[in-house]
């Protein structure tokens, strides 16, 4: 008798707890129909960064060959294509003639990211350049920390940014012109 007692006010209980939580939001005022409710305090939007498509890409700015500087947030609204490299890298060298032809289309802006600490010297930066004719920003991260970042490893790494900043896809190892055009085509 006392355990059928027991299990009577236990589901008592029970009872009038769901009873509680769903009517709960009942007793609230309705919003009338063309009304908005409006959260109080200061509006905050979390931007998701990181290296995953969809995620924002991380912003950082570093020195040309030329010493301008320049920032990924400065093409905020384009297509961009970010390619770590380095002079010493034969898939690097194999992978930049499609890359200036690529970099001449105008619907993509190409940041070449050398990695500078990696190199004998800028100056060998700049042969490398005029050898192959590049016209795009060579960007210079003297000391990895742009690569370290975003987690370059191989080289070269390219990484395709969408006009809102967000990272479209990423591509590890050389590319030759169709493959570029193709990942610009489906940002």
């Amino acid at each position: 008798m006392k355990k059928w007692g027991l299990i009577v006010i236990v589901t008592a209980l029970f009872g009038w707890a769901v009873y509680d939580f769903v009517y709960e939001g009942e007793s609230q005022e309705p919003v009338a129909e063309g009304e908005k409710m409006v959260a109080e305090g200061p509006a905050t939007e979390e931007v998701d960064i990181g290296l995953e498509k969809g995620q924002q890409a991380p912003d950082f700015t570093l020195q040309t060959l030329g010493g301008e500087e320049v920032s990924l947030s400065d093409y905020r609204g384009e297509k961009v294509m970010i390619n770590f490299w380095a002079t010493w890298c034969p898939p690097c060298r194999a992978e930049m003639p499609d890359m200036q032809k690529f970099s001449e289309n105008e619907d993509i802006k190409v940041l070449a990211v050398n990695l500078t600490e990696t190199e004998a010297s800028e100056q060998g930066v700049q042969s490398f350049v005029d050898e192959f004719g590049l016209t795009f920003p060579i960007l210079l991260d003297k000391d990895v920390s742009v690569a370290n970042q975003y987690e370059v490893n191989p080289v070269p790494t390219s990484i395709f940014v969408n006009e809102e900043g967000k990272i479209s896809s990423v591509m590890l190892g050389a590319m030759n012109y169709d493959m570029m055009v193709q990942r610009m085509e489906e940002m």
